[in-house]
């Protein structure tokens, strides 16, 4: 399973970013191989509009199947992330990520 975590860096202990669109980092755990691979986000914030669009276009090349956010994305984010269907998992906005990780494994984040 691949695992898509919004983040503000790029290792386990970093804190979840609760932004969806601008996040910094999307993080992507792949729990078949063991393997932390981070893409930097963080030239979203030149965009003046569409920033949940372009991160999910984004996320859309990776083809998770789940994201694990602390928001969740707009309307416009949503509905191209609905044609992925990724799972997505939100709640997660105040933990780092590996709370973020185990908080999902017990089944505590709700499903957006």
């Amino acid at each position: 399973m691949r695992i898509v975590f919004t983040a503000k860096g790029t290792e386990w202990d970093s804190d979840m970013d609760p932004r969806f669109g601008r996040t910094q980092y999307l993080l992507i755990y792949d729990d078949k191989t063991d393997d932390l691979v981070s893409f930097d986000n963080r030239e979203i914030d030149k965009e003046a509009h569409g920033a949940g669009t372009k991160t999910s276009q984004r996320l859309f090349d990776l083809n998770p199947d789940v994201l694990i956010t602390g928001n969740g994305p707009g309307g416009n984010a949503q509905s191209i992330l609905e044609r992925t269907k990724v799972e997505i998992y939100t709640g997660a906005g105040e933990m780092t990520v590996r709370e973020a990780y185990e908080a999902f494994k017990n089944s505590k984040l709700p499903k957006y």
